[in-house]
Formats: structure tokens, C-alpha cells, sequence
């Protein structure tokens, strides 16, 4: 018996060390790149409506801009401290990470820019609208454009001269950037050429409407290209020798000192006003406008590499395509996606209160396909009515204008009990959530930023109801922010319980936030850190074992983004035991899926489209009783041990069944599903994929059985 335990320990123990090798994991990074182009595939999808399209080249540009702001910037401080060591799952240095990464983003950039041309130049023209070349306008829009400059241009822009007396200016990352070589003619030759800087306003607009005499015609031509004709009225004596267009985007990750911090909403004001000002971590220029020479100069004055520098054939930074669209749309509806309105939750009737609802059943949502707005009347009625007592909540995101935001500050005037824990350190939303925590202090709620050295990610309210003498709880728990905005774009799910003991968790993991106290024992919460990471490997463990004695072992998972080496090791070691792991993971995804031998009973299936999927749900068939959960976290390491993070089971049957439906129809995807090969590649699941092709799309159907739910129900 000991030796069958000991060679079961030692085949354990070579199997930990097989499964570990980088050769089967990808790069995040990579993986994160990867995850972009199939963004970038939605701005080829000819099944896309054309200013869709566009909307995907400007979101593509957005989140290549904070890729390079955090990630690339954070690998080239770690070659700037010699830093050299690889990185845990594919083995890769941050100098190995660094050279794929240019390789891949130059492709892609260049790809992009293809797509913008084809669009713009060949299918736009189609539906009267033209982006004009500067050199190609009439003579009246010459002199429109002459008149615009003098007008409102030229008292805008500022021209900054570079010499001993006045250094390069200090540019505020992202910003676009006029580089300009002068030459005053009667100054000695070694003074004779000038450098001066000319900054693109933003308050102005990127692209400018021309006046044109053919009804229903839009022409357009780009502000920096005005201002580059018109470039020598801002430097009177002076002879312009070039003016070339950059953009440079710097690192803009946030160091916060949490240790020594006294007042952390203080520390990071402090550390907002240096975002502005980090290293360059990357260069676009305009292709074949910039000479070695001009290109050496900024180069050394950024500090830049140049396998860090974009030549682009086309427009640099194309978020302005966000603002384009818009302005274009009236009277091209039919170029958009066909306007859907979130349809009323389906376990709630007509006008049916939500409090006397949860009190009968558990209410679950699916957004954005049933509307937000219970979520919000649920806060809002809850600030008003006099038998509630205590508010409290986590906000992680929320929108400019949150009426969360202003249902909490009414209940605090109220005279209610109001909690708001204000995660500060949301990436790129710390200033919006800094502001947001100093209107609710001063509304009089009771405002926390969390946990030393961990982000509180999770989404939970809590609302106390006092009557007739007794206490009731009713909580909410979702897998996404509370942001009325996003809801609209963002997949998400949530619950609204009144269990008891659901409703004692909630109140225990408000006082573990607010106060001194260890983590409680949860009757149903699976709380991070380390205890979400712990509970998902008991439950594949537990898979394992089913398989093992029923033979019908499969776990189903839908998240976000998945890196946390442990739990994908877990999903081999299932894979391996027979175990079928299907996964719909929407961005980075270190696990390789098909690999012989190794992971050979696993699916990677990625979907990007009309909405972002932001859903988490982990199911795990346990011999047909199944258990699903929902959670805030992804199966990312961050998620498991850097933040709280909630994991929640779902009860209700009809839940269930209605989860079971929406993974069934995701994984049979083939209008926005990829798959991912053992090659580390995404493909989608059907080769044929013209206009007649018969694709089958989740998303669309969703929308479809949301609507036809509510007409159903009438």
C-alpha cells in the first residue's frame, strides 16, 4: 500500500514538472496582441456595418495606446534596470517580450492602416463621404480653409522655438505634435537652422467639414494638415524647411507607495499629475514625411528606441474615428448596427417591485440584453424609502454622470447609513473615482478605498430593510461595474437575493473591509484573495474525480482573461484525466489548448463583436448535478491573490438552465467565435465566411430572444 502511495506521489511529481514547461504556455503579452487583431478583424468583417467598422479601427488604436502606456512601458523599465529574468509561463525575457512584440504590432499597425485607406478611400466615397488629401480641394474650400486658419486656428496654436533658452517642451503623452525645421537665411551658418514644436489642439477637432455644393456630399480634411499648409504664417522671417507630424505615448502606470501613504485619495492626486509627464515608450510618425535626420533628433530627445518607432501610412492615432462616425451618422443610420434598447429582466414583471420579487425568488439579470436600469431604481428606491436603514456598496468603475452615485448621496442626506467602498487605483478611472469619493464625504456617506496593497474589484451591494419589526437583506451581486454607461456594452450578469445567509455573508464582507478584522467564514461567498484560487482548484479536483468514476467529467468557463499558471497546470491535469475543458476567453489566454497528450480534451474559443463580453461563469458538471458560479474575477493571478474579488454560486433552477442556454449557444458560435489552435493561433470556426454565408451569432440572438421574451409575455 505505501509503495502504490509513493509511486502515485512521484507520477504526480513528474507530471507537475511535464506540465509546466514554457513550451506550453503563451506569452501574455502575445496573447494580449493576439486578442487586438481579432479586434482589428472586426474593422475587415464585411459582415459589419461600414461605420462599425471604423468604431473597431478607433477601439483598436485605444487599446494598443494602453498596452503600450502599461505593459511595453513596464517591460522597458525592467531592460532599463537590467532586469533580465524570464517570466514564469513561456519563459521569455522582457528584451525576448520585447522584440516579439514589435514584430507583431509594426504587422498589425501596418495592417490597420491598410484597412483605414480601404475604408475610407474605397467604401466611404460609396455613401458621399470623402476624406480629402489636403493638395485636392476647390478653390472655394482653399479659401474656407484659408479663412478657418486665420480665424480660429491661428490664435489657438501656439509655435514653441527650441534653443538654449527655451528646451524641448515637456509633451503631454498621446497628444499629436507638429515637429518643424527652420532656416533664417541672413543668420551666421552655424545658427541658421531652427527647431520649433507646433502642438495639435484638441479643443479644435480632429477633422474639418468642407463646404461643398453637391447636396448630401460630406468632405472632410484632417487639422494637422491645415495647420501644416498654413505652418509658415507661425514663423514670420523664417524659411520652413519641413513640418512633420508625431505623436509620442508615454508610460503611465501609477507607482503608489501604499505603505508610508497616510492618505492614499492625497497620494494618488500626487501621482495623477506625474502620469502625464512618463517615459516615452513609443514614436508614430507620418511615412515618409519624417528624415533620418529629424527622426534621429526626436529619437534622442524621448529616449526612444527606434524598434519602438511607427512609420504610418495614413493618419496617426485613430480614436478620432470615434467623434468621425458620430458626426457622419445622421441620415447613414443603415451604416450602424440597428439600434436595440435593453428589453425589462425577464424575472420581472411589468412594473413589479423588485424588493417584493427577491423576496420570493432570486433575480437574475443578463445585460446588456435586459436593461440596467432595475439595478439603478433598486439603489434609488432604496435611498428613499424610509424603511430602509443602510446602504453599502464596492464601485470599481462608474459612469461620468452615475445615478448610482446620486442615489447614494440622496440616501446619506436621507439620513441613511451609507457605505461606499471607492476603489482608487481603477486603472485610468482614479481620477474619476477620486472626485466621486469627495462628493459622497461630502454628501455624508461613509467613504473607504479598500484594502493595503489590494484592489477591491468585487461587485456587491448590500441594502437593509427594517419592517415590521423584523430585518431583511437584500443583496446584489454581479460579475460586472456599476456603470450605467458600459451596461449598455458590456455582457454581464448579476443576482438579487434575499437568502439569509447570503445576506449575513454580505454583511460580514463589509465589516472585513471596513474595519480590523480577519476574513470571515463565508456560508456561500468565495472571497479573494487566495480562496477563489483555492475553491477552483478543489472543484476541478473534484471534476477529476467524477470523471474518474462516471466518466462524464466537463468543466465550462467564461471569462475575460486567464494567466494564472496554477489553475491552467489544474486544467491540464484534467485534460489529461479525460476531463472536457471548454473555455470562452475574450482577451489573453496563456493556456494552449490541443496540444497531445497535454491538453488535448481542452477548447479556446474567443468571442469579439457587437458587445463587449465581460461575463464571468464557472460550471462544472459534477455527474449531471451541476454547480455554477458567477464571479467578478477572471483566472488571472492579479485576480486571485492582489485583489477582492467575489465568487458566488447560483441556486435558482431557472438561473441555471438560462446560463446553461447562454454557454451552449456561445461555444456553438461561428459569426464572432475564433478558435485557438495548439499553434498559439485563432481561427474562426467556419472558413466560409461571405456575405451568404450562414453564420450563427450568439449576440445577435440573444438580442433577438430578449425582445421576443417581452412581446411573448404580452
Amino acid at each position: 500500500m505505501m509503495t502504490e502511495i509513493i509511486d502515485e506521489t512521484a507520477h504526480h511529481t513528474n507530471l507537475l514538472e511535464e506540465i509546466a514547461k514554457p513550451e506550453y504556455y503563451n506569452n501574455r503579452e502575445l496573447s494580449w496582441l493576439a486578442f487586438n487583431e481579432r479586434v482589428l478583424e472586426e474593422a475587415e468583417d464585411i459582415h459589419n456595418p461600414l461605420l462599425e467598422r471604423l468604431k473597431f479601427l478607433a477601439i483598436f488604436s485605444s487599446n494598443l495606446d494602453e498596452f503600450f502606456m502599461v505593459r511595453v512601458a513596464g517591460l522597458q523599465d525592467q531592460v532599463r534596470a537590467g532586469f533580465h529574468k524570464p517570466e514564469n509561463k513561456s519563459g521569455l525575457t522582457p528584451t525576448e517580450q520585447l522584440t516579439c512584440i514589435a514584430e507583431r504590432t509594426q504587422a498589425l499597425v501596418k495592417r490597420q492602416t491598410e484597412v483605414y485607406n480601404h475604408l475610407t478611400h474605397n467604401l466611404l466615397p460609396e455613401h458621399n463621404v470623402f476624406m480629402k488629401d489636403i493638395n485636392e480641394l476647390t478653390a472655394e474650400q482653399n479659401n474656407y480653409v484659408d479663412e478657418l486658419f486665420t480665424e480660429t486656428i491661428f490664435p489657438v496654436v501656439t509655435p514653441v522655438a527650441v534653443d538654449a533658452y527655451r528646451p524641448f517642451p515637456t509633451l503631454l503623452g498621446k497628444t499629436l505634435n507638429i515637429l518643424v525645421l527652420l532656416e533664417q537665411e541672413d543668420a551666421d551658418p552655424e545658427n541658421r537652422q531652427k527647431v520649433a514644436v507646433v502642438q495639435v489642439p484638441s479643443v479644435l477637432g480632429r477633422f474639418i467639414e468642407l463646404p461643398t455644393t453637391e447636396e448630401g456630399k460630406s468632405e472632410f480634411v484632417l487639422l494637422e494638415d491645415v495647420i501644416t499648409k498654413h505652418i509658415e504664417q507661425l514663423f514670420y522671417g523664417y524659411t520652413v524647411k519641413s513640418a512633420q507630424a508625431f505623436r509620442l505615448t508615454r508610460n503611465a502606470d501609477l507607482t503608489i507607495h501604499e505603505e508610508g501613504a497616510r492618505d492614499l485619495l492625497v497620494e494618488i492626486e500626487k501621482e495623477l499629475k506625474k502620469r502625464k509627464w512618463g517615459v516615452g515608450s513609443r514614436l508614430e510618425v507620418r511615412k515618409g514625411e519624417m528624415s533620418d535626420e529629424v527622426l534621429a533628433y526626436l529619437l534622442k530627445e524621448f529616449e526612444i528606441e527606434e524598434a519602438d518607432v511607427f512609420h504610418i501610412d495614413g493618419p496617426l492615432d485613430l480614436t478620432f474615428m470615434f467623434p468621425f462616425v458620430k458626426a457622419i451618422s445622421a441620415g447613414r443610420e443603415h451604416l450602424e448596427y440597428e439600434s436595440f434598447i435593453p428589453q425589462r429582466p425577464l424575472d420581472l414583471c411589468s412594473d413589479e417591485d423588485i424588493f417584493e420579487k427577491s423576496l420570493q425568488q432570486d433575480v437574475f439579470f443578463h445585460h446588456p440584453y435586459e436593461s440596467f436600469a432595475p439595478i439603478v431604481d433598486f439603489i434609488a428606491e432604496a435611498a428613499v424609502n424610509p424603511d430602509v436603514l443602510a446602504i453599502k456598496q464596492t464601485l470599481y468603475r462608474v459612469s461620468g454622470n452615475s445615478p448610482i452615485i446620486q442615489a447614494l448621496k440622496q440616501a446619506a442626506e436621507n439620513g441613511k447609513q451609507v457605505t461606499v467602498l471607492v476603489e482608487l487605483k481603477a486603472r485610468f478611472d482614479e481620477e474619476n473615482n477620486v472626485h466621486w469619493a469627495k462628493q459622497l464625504e461630502q454628501a455624508g456617506c461613509l467613504v473607504i478605498y479598500g484594502m493595503n496593497n489590494l484592489k477591491t474589484h468585487s461587485k456587491i451591494t448590500l441594502v437593509v430593510r427594517r419592517r415590521q419589526g423584523k430585518i431583511e437583506r437584500f443583496v446584489h451581486l454581479g460579475t460586472g461595474n456599476y456603470n450605467d454607461a458600459t451596461a449598455k456594452i458590456y455582457t454581464d450578469m448579476g443576482i438579487i437575493t434575499t437568502d439569509k445567509e447570503f445576506g449575513i455573508d454580505a454583511t460580514n464582507f463589509f465589516n472585513y473591509l471596513s474595519g480590523y478584522t480577519e476574513k470571515p467564514k463565508f456560508n456561500h461567498l468565495v472571497v479573494a484573495p487566495f480562496d477563489i484560487r483555492d475553491e477552483f482548484i478543489k472543484l476541478i479536483d473534484d471534476e477529476i474525480a467524477c470523471h474518474k468514476q462516471f466518466g462524464n467529467g466537463r468543466i465550462r468557463a467564461k471569462m475575460n482573461s486567464l494567466t494564472d499558471k496554477d489553475l491552467m497546470m489544474k486544467m491540464y491535469e484534467a485534460s489529461i484525466a479525460g476531463v472536457k475543458v471548454e473555455l470562452i476567453i475574450r482577451g489573453i489566454c496563456c493556456l494552449r489548448p490541443g496540444i497531445p497528450g497535454i491538453s488535448e480534451n481542452i477548447t479556446v474559443t474567443s468571442i469579439v463583436g457587437r458587445f463587449l463580453e465581460h461575463s464571468r461563469i464557472y460550471c462544472f458538471n459534477n455527474n449531471g448535478d451541476e454547480k455554477i458560479y458567477l464571479s467578478s474575477a477572471d483566472m488571472m493571478t492579479r485576480n486571485m491573490i492582489k485583489r477582492v474579488e467575489i465568487l458566488f454560486p447560483i441556486y435558482d433552477a431557472a438561473a441555471k438552465a438560462r446560463i446553461q442556454h447562454i454557454m451552449d449557444l456561445q461555444i456553438a458560435d461561428t459569426a464572432k467565435a475564433r478558435v485557438q489552435g495548439a499553434d498559439s493561433k485563432y481561427r474562426y470556426k467556419d472558413a466560409d465566411r461571405g456575405l451568404d454565408a450562414n453564420l450563427l451569432n450568439s449576440q445577435e440572438i440573444f438580442l433577438q430572444e430578449a425582445l421576443s421574451a417581452i412581446v411573448n409575455e404580452e
